[in-house]
């Protein structure tokens, strides 16, 4: 493997952010941090950048700790922090060409990669606009590229597509995907989309209260919920007596209520069928769709965390 975090833990006077989180990337690999906001994330990933010192564990990349000689992972490491760090008095290029110096970048060398950056984030013909009057979705890629310039092996994206347009967004998850299938470059990915996680991750880490709740690919995932059916019941018009009904009932172990859609969750065995339509009569309330779906990773997240990723 090529990274692996054994029992980070932080504690921040008398709160414990991260509580004893092992996690492991194998080369080549996307992987997927998920959590509420609150999780300890972005506490994590701090440590594992190695920006901030864990109160107790160890981060080790190739077999080394990083706590003991940070350098060799600081090298090859690209990071793409939720906020955008750029100079927006600087043109795109500017930018470019200042954090390429930090990385030791200079003459023909820094200049090839910058040409080759722009190209691959889309800015070629923007290069050489103040970054200051960039969409938000083109200073995303700006933040993206600069993680890019020095040809990491392994790249931390903490949610590089908040607040965006959906054609950038598309463009970033498209230029992620390529980066590692062309370069073999290893991704820990982090984000409040849970459709970026099914199209870029190979594994996921589910995240909450300083702790790995679940881990696995995306089918061990959903497998939590084997035993279970998600079923959405569509209605002419919510009545309360129905929502009330639903929660009384202790074979359902989840109700959530969005317009006329409410989503109930149950064991397999059960008729679900008629048991609704029971419950319809009894507090007059017309059904106009009962489906069974296949859990989600989204299902398995509010089942594990009781809170919606966006939440």
């Amino acid at each position: 493997m090529i990274l692996e975090a054994v029992e980070l833990t932080k504690q921040f006077k008398q709160m414990k952010a991260v509580n004893g989180v092992n996690l492991f990337l194998e080369k080549g690999e996307i992987v997927g941090l998920l959590g509420p906001n609150g999780a300890g994330k972005s506490t994590t990933i701090s440590m594992i950048s190695t920006l901030i010192p864990p109160t107790s564990g160890d981060v080790r990349f190739n077999n080394e700790s990083v706590l003991k000689n940070p350098t060799k992972l600081r090298k090859v490491l690209g990071v793409v922090p939720q906020e955008i760090a750029l100079y927006t008095d600087l043109s795109a290029k500017e930018n470019l060409y200042f954090f390429g110096r930090m990385y030791r970048l200079s003459g023909s060398g820094l200049r090839k990669k910058v040409d080759e950056i722009l190209e691959l984030i889309g800015l070629t013909e923007r290069q050489n606009d103040l970054v200051k009057h960039f969409s938000g979705g083109m200073k995303r890629r700006l933040n993206i590229g600069v993680a890019l310039l020095h040809e990491p092996e392994f790249i931390i994206m903490d949610e590089p597509t908040v607040g965006i347009d959906p054609q950038s967004r598309n463009y970033i998850l498209e230029t992620v995907k390529r980066l590692n299938q062309e370069k073999q470059m290893t991704v820990l990915y982090t984000s409040h989309y849970m459709e970026e996680v099914e199209f870029l991750c190979d594994r996921i880490y589910i995240m909450d209260k300083g702790s790995i709740i679940a881990s696995g690919t995306k089918e061990e995932i959903k497998n939590i919920l084997s035993s279970e059916n998600t079923v959405q019941i569509k209605v002419e018009r919510v009545h309360e007596p129905f929502i009330d009904a639903l929660h009384a009932e202790p074979i359902i172990n989840r109700v959530t209520v969005q317009d006329r859609l409410i989503t109930i969750l149950t064991p397999k065995e059960v008729n679900v069928f008629n048991m609704l339509f029971k419950l319809a009569e009894k507090t007059n309330t017309v059904l106009t769709s009962v489906e069974i779906q296949t859990p989600t990773l989204e299902d398995v997240f509010l089942h594990l965390t009781g809170r919606a990723l966006r939440d």
